[in-house]
């Protein structure tokens, strides 16, 4: 019996929607535009946080960077930081060790520096870095073509180097670069791979470097001045979950190799986890911001289907007075009206999720920025809709429910 009062109630629901079908539809897009926003900004919060995570990730897997501190002058005036030259080849040694930092999986030590390039009529200035063979996989680089830079290379001071995708082209103009000669202050270096593209992060591009043997960086780039010193120390943890020990034992090992503290450490040691932290805190602020605005649209959606039901209930007074004196109870009518704002609410949502995974679709082609929609996000847009027309049918389904049969038969 229950069962047949729903199907009747559902019935009797689609029956007055499609008696309506102007005013119905118009109710309906409140909540489809509302639906549809919150889709696409939840979306677009959601693409930006799983691109940081891959930019970042691409700097390295589960890489710690240490950087030196700053420098003061005799007039006291400080520099930035990265500004002294505290780190050396002797810290990546250390760092590299398993008895000193068993956490630590792999280590890259990096010198250089701008410079001017030539390749037959061609110049190019970009960063030139000398380094160790480990760099490749510390930094989660691959090569399209050619070999990376060898322990041999290393040893024998070797005038090699590999070139980024974006200084091979700026450098050969679409040619085959491998075994051709750059000259690099004053000296000619035989080119043995290129780079994989990897793009940007923040100012810097990636694919604008130049790797050589740190080695021949020393002897033959950097005019024999600190040839001790490295610009920067890139550290592989074992493992993502070793990666805070990692930072613990490198920051205990630099302290101890610098003779510092704490509260004057010379260096910085930042991780990729606390990139992403500052990277999701922002984009989720922006997503709560603009997942409120289109909430707003729900709200008012929600307002339109409740201002709806009121004037089919102010309509269908003499229907309602029918029904009661026919038998129905108060619970009955209820029960119809709330399917119908239900309905309303549940198709707007439908209508808007489509649309919104549509935008979804379009979006990245347009702006050029991910927009990722989760089934979680989808099905909770459509439970979203349902509460909001039911919420909203609740008042004119009690206002309803309330008529008296004999008052409403009166009605004009």
């Amino acid at each position: 019996m229950s069962r047949m009062k729903g199907r009747d109630n559902a019935r009797t629901a689609l029956e007055a929607i499609r008696s309506h079908r102007m005013r119905s539809c118009l109710t309906m897009i409140g909540i489809l535009i509302g639906i549809a926003a919150v889709t696409v900004t939840v979306g677009l919060g959601q693409g930006a946080q799983a691109q940081v995570r891959s930019q970042i990730d691409a700097l390295g897997s589960n890489l710690l960077i240490v950087a030196p501190g700053s420098t003061t002058t005799s007039t006291g005036f400080r520099g930035g930081r990265g500004s002294a030259t505290t780190l050396t080849t002797n810290d990546a040694t250390t760092l590299a060790s398993k008895d000193v930092a068993p956490d630590v999986g792999a280590v890259a030590a990096v010198a250089g520096g701008s410079q001017n390039l030539t390749a037959g009529s061609n110049t190019w200035t970009s960063p030139v870095y000398g380094t160790s063979p480990s760099w490749l996989p510390v930094r989660s680089r691959t090569l399209t073509e050619g070999r990376f830079i060898t322990d041999a290379d290393v040893a024998n001071s070797q005038s090699v180097i590999v070139l980024g995708p974006d200084t091979a082209s700026e450098l050969f103009s679409g040619r085959d670069p491998v075994g051709q000669s750059v000259s690099i202050a004053g000296s000619s270096f035989t080119v043995i791979g290129v780079l994989d593209s990897m793009g940007s992060t923040s100012a810097t591009s990636e694919d604008d470097e130049v790797i050589m043997p740190s080695s021949t960086y020393a002897t033959r780039v950097s005019a024999g001045a600190g040839r001790g010193a490295v610009s920067t120390i890139y550290v592989q943890a074992a493992s993502r979950a070793a990666l805070s020990a990692a930072y613990q034992e490198v920051n205990a090992a630099l302290a101890t190799n610098h003779g510092v503290t704490a509260a004057n450490a010379d260096f910085t040691i930042t991780s990729q986890q606390s990139l992403v932290t500052a990277a999701n805190a922002t984009n989720k602020t922006l997503t709560v911001m603009l997942a409120g605005i289109a909430a707003i649209s729900l709200l008012v959606g929600g307002i339109g289907v409740m201002n709806i039901m009121l004037v089919s209930v102010t309509e269908r007074t003499k229907e309602i007075g029918l029904r009661k004196s026919l038998g129905a109870t108060p619970r009955v009518i209820r029960s119809q009206f709330l399917t119908e704002a239900g309905t309303l609410g549940l198709t707007g949502g439908a209508l808007g999720l489509g649309l919104g995974l549509g935008l979804a679709a379009a979006l990245p082609r347009m702006i050029n920025q991910p927009v990722t929609v989760s089934p979680t996000v989808a099905m909770g847009s459509l439970a979203v809709s349902l509460a909001i027309g039911a919420v909203a049918g609740v008042y004119p389904a009690a206002r309803a429910a309330q008529l008296t049969p004999i008052d409403a038969l009166r009605t004009p």
